[in-house]
């Protein structure tokens, strides 16, 4: 029987998001990872080099992922509403990702595929400064990162959350942050 080489790394990937969701990356393991994968520890090391490329392929597939099918659609505060939403939908979902982001700042210097999702920030700050004509560019890449950080903040902070409004239901966390991100037009 052939080796299904894509299943493999698929198994793999799958049980690193879950550990370096839980540790980062200098938490994890190795063994641990490739135990809940079902398959050799050497596996890693053959497909992802070592540890250290294995988180990487794991924030490539997931934060990738998060601003995939994007776009900045109508003007003003309508279009920062209507991001914030989809963001905020898109990490309450998938809760992980702002944690990997939040290890990627902590435990490395540089990060992951840095140039890509530079561009790809880029092309959504330039729709942006078109959904704000009359605000500058620096204004419109200076919003955007406040609106990323509204939505993936309960995923970074789920305690800061719990304390400041306790018993706030997802439905009216997304409206919050629509409304703040609305505000700032």
């Amino acid at each position: 029987m052939a080796w299904d080489t894509d299943e493999t790394r698929r198994k793999l990937l799958l049980a690193a998001t879950t550990h370096f969701t839980a540790a980062g990356l200098a938490g994890a393991r190795v063994d641990a990872i490739a135990k809940d994968a079902g398959v050799n520890k050497e596996r890693i090391y053959q497909y992802f080099g070592d540890k250290a490329g294995l988180f990487g392929a794991v924030l490539e597939a997931e934060v990738d992922g998060l601003m995939d099918g994007v776009e900045i659609t109508g003007q003003q505060a309508d279009a920062l509403g209507d991001l914030a939403g989809r963001l905020y939908d898109r990490t309450s979902v998938r809760p992980h990702i702002a944690r990997l982001l939040a290890w990627e700042s902590l435990e490395l210097d540089q990060p992951v595929s840095a140039l890509q999702r530079a561009r790809g920030c880029a092309e959504l700050v330039a729709a942006l400064s078109n959904a704000l004509p009359e605000r500058s560019d620096e204004y419109a890449a200076q919003t955007l990162l406040s609106v990323v950080a509204l939505a993936v903040i309960d995923g970074c902070l789920p305690h800061l959350a719990t304390l400041i409004v306790p018993g706030s239901t997802r439905q009216s966390r997304r409206a919050a942050i629509v409304a703040q991100a609305r505000s700032l037009t």
